[in-house]
């Protein structure tokens, strides 16, 4: 009778995978002992591979210049990382390995790019593509760096204020792209982005704010959608829209040659996570080049903006379960020692799915169970919803602890849970480390960042100096 957890992994998904698999009866990620990491600095724990960004980014490069070879597609691709995803040095400096590009959304961002750049991280030759609303000193801080010479930061026109905002402080002349607010799905809550300029308005702008003006060249065109790349009719249509634009707008402004389809990519929310994206790149590369064909206009260099997509795959948690609650009949509550809301914010906030492992016991039976946190809220939790499925762990056992992981988790969960500061009824942010392979591929550990200790939180209050 096969009843212990591995028996159910095997029977319900492809297992092992690339990333995930047993050796010595402990989980083991991109052959790293993930117990061996809990003997050595404890729980709860967050790790950053970093090795894994590169190959993601590397992945992708991959397969857009493959489909860019097939089709005999004339453009270039470009790979930026969207900044927002983990700010981090370490981030940062292990995707700029990798001969990539950059995309800011806030003012501050600029002074990251301006640090990189002191530091030879990049050039003044590296995209600087920068997005977002823009206000006073976000303009400030994208003239600044145009005029100290990067000359290839493209401020991407948001709303019809920031053109006359940006030549007041950009001393030459500067390059341009627009956004296009695409329509959202008939699902969301409003019908069309509240980013960027609608279709319909695209062309008026350009010819009363730019076509005329000598100081500004426009160069790109830029185009998102919330729920991201999908293989669905919605994503397809709103491309082909975005697609008439651009060849709409290439036809009377020989200057635009850049398209960026902007970030989106999905990563691994489960075991049984399946996405072609070797299909979608190339079906992306073959559509925008059967319409500029058909509107006799050349085909645009491409532009990405992958930011969960690089860095999310990386990121990873560790909890210990403390304590098993038997509230009814059918509800067992595994309560780890830390809390959803602070580690893993995504996971409440908007039903974020991760893929969720038991580090250890593999062998033993296994029962079905919710997820809670250490917080006196009713929302620190997770549960079948977040998960697509019931949650099995390994059945709980006072005298043979439980380590259990969140892995993917690299993106937007550090910045949304407020890294440094206060966190949800002062529950510790954990310790992290970053995990990465040196020339001979031997793993390195670093401690990134200790558990914050009460000092740290009463400082902040206001309670110590």
């Amino acid at each position: 009778m096969n009843t212990k957890y591995i028996d159910l992994i095997s029977q319900t998904f492809d297992f092992p995978q690339p990333e995930f698999k047993l050796e010595d009866k402990t989980l083991q990620f991109h052959d790293i002992d993930l117990m061996d990491l809990v003997e050595e600095y404890g729980a709860p724990l967050k790790f950053t591979y970093l090795p894994q960004i590169s190959n993601n980014i590397q992945r992708a490069k991959t397969w857009f210049n493959d489909a860019i070879k097939k089709h005999d597609y004339k453009g270039k691709y470009n790979y930026c990382y969207c900044t927002k995803s983990s700010h981090f040095k370490h981030v940062l400096n292990e995707a700029l390995k990798n001969d990539i590009h950059i995309e800011t959304s806030s003012a501050f961002d600029i002074d990251i790019v301006e640090n990189l750049k002191k530091e030879g991280k990049i050039t003044d030759e590296t995209f600087v593509i920068s997005n977002g609303f823009k206000r006073e000193q976000y303009v400030t801080n994208i003239a600044r760096l145009i005029n100290n010479g990067q000359k290839n930061c493209i401020p991407i026109i948001d709303n019809y204020e920031e053109i006359d905002l940006l030549s007041e402080e950009i001393e030459g002349n500067f390059k341009v792209g627009i956004r296009i607010a695409s329509e959202e799905e008939p699902k969301f809550e409003f019908y069309t982005s509240r980013l960027g300029i609608g279709y319909k308005n695209i062309l008026p702008f350009y010819k009363n704010q730019i076509k005329n003006n000598t100081k500004v060249e426009l160069k790109m065109l830029h185009f998102f959608i919330n729920t991201g790349i999908r293989d669905n009719a919605y994503y397809w249509n709103e491309l082909l829209k975005c697609l008439k634009v651009y060849t709409s707008l290439k036809k009377i402004c020989p200057s635009l040659d850049s398209l960026n389809i902007g970030g989106g990519f999905p990563i691994k929310n489960s075991l049984a996570f399946e996405f072609d994206y070797e299909y979608m790149i190339d079906e992306i590369i073959n559509q925008i080049k059967q319409t500029c064909e058909e509107e006799g206009v050349d085909v645009p260099n491409i532009f990405t903006e992958f930011g969960s997509f690089t860095v999310g795959e990386s990121g990873g948690a560790i909890y210990k379960v403390l304590y098993q609650k038997q509230q009814n009949d059918r509800e067992k509550w595994n309560m780890i020692n830390s809390s959803f809301i602070t580690t893993l914010p995504d996971t409440w906030a908007i039903n974020k799915r991760f893929v969720m492992l038991p580090i250890n016991r593999w062998n033993d039976s296994y029962e079905r169970v919710l997820l809670g946190g250490l917080t006196c809220d009713s929302d620190d939790y997770y549960n079948s919803e977040q998960h697509m499925n019931a949650i099995y762990l390994p059945k709980y056992n006072k005298d043979k602890p439980l380590y259990i992981g969140f892995f993917n988790t690299g993106a937007y969960q550090e910045t949304i849970g407020g890294f440094g500061g206060l966190q949800h009824c002062l529950i510790p942010s954990p310790k992290h480390i970053l995990i990465d392979r040196d020339k001979d591929g031997n793993i390195t550990k670093t401690i990134f960042s200790e558990q914050q200790k009460s000092e740290d939180l009463l400082k902040i209050l206001g309670y110590a100096n």
